[in-house]
């Protein structure tokens, strides 16, 4: 019996990605026009390859493309990137339109939810509270709670013992196989692998489920819950 749905956060709730990349082209804009002397091609170079070295992330990123493109660090510059970073993300952070009327619907079937993400415990809660559905949530599991990644197993324990569930009343969704749906099957729960918000072509994900949309999520309960 299914008992609570456990879910990833970022391109499984959110497109991630699309608001990244939004918000990133709002801050290289600003710290060009504030004195960066780099075309923007070439700023984009530096930021994303930064990115692949320290992670999509990483808190100090600014920091790291103002010395590796100017030099030094110019606080001037850096609070103009950060500054437009943040306004564009709030204006822009919205979960897939079809997230808010499942998540209600699961919690008409009686079932918990929880959040179980890598992501730093801080920037998780402001995406959950910005978006305004923080209150649906029974457990919320970020990187600190374990010091540790998804596939370790380890976030899904904590959970587990959040909720008081074993792992047979839980399944999780998520968009990144390595992670989401590895660690989740360590312990024996179910999984389903969110299609709609993977970043590449996933060719076998591994999961017991896959879906195109997370309303899918409450027929996949149903139907293991007979």
């Amino acid at each position: 019996m299914i008992k609570a749905v456990l879910f990833d956060l970022d391109n499984t709730l959110i497109d991630f990605m699309k608001v990244k990349k939004t918000s990133v082209n709002a801050a290289i804009d600003a710290m060009l026009a504030a004195g960066v002397k780099v075309n923007k091609k070439k700023a984009e170079e530096i930021l994303y390859t930064l990115y692949r070295q320290h992670g999509i992330e990483h808190q100090k990123i600014f920091q790291k493309f103002l010395r590796a493109a100017m030099g030094r660090l110019d606080y001037k510059i850096l609070a103009e990137g950060i500054v437009a970073y943040r306004k564009m993300q709030a204006g822009i952070l919205q979960p897939y339109s079809d997230v808010v009327p499942s998540l209600k619907q699961l919690r008409r079937q009686g079932l918990k939810l929880a959040i179980v993400s890598d992501a730093p415990r801080m920037r998780a809660w402001l995406r959950l509270v910005e978006m305004g559905i923080h209150n649906f949530f029974d457990a919320v599991v970020c990187f600190e709670d374990t010091g540790n990644f998804k596939h370790t197993g380890l976030p899904f324990k904590k959970a587990l013992r959040m909720l008081r569930l074993r792992p047979n009343e839980c399944i999780m969704v998520g968009d990144w196989p390595d992670r989401d749906i590895v660690g989740a099957k360590k312990l024996g729960i179910k999984t389903i692998f969110a299609k709609y918000g993977a970043t590449k072509q996933i060719k076998a994900s591994g999961a017991d489920f896959e879906i195109c949309s997370v309303k899918e999520v409450a027929a996949v309960v149903n139907g293991l819950n007979g």
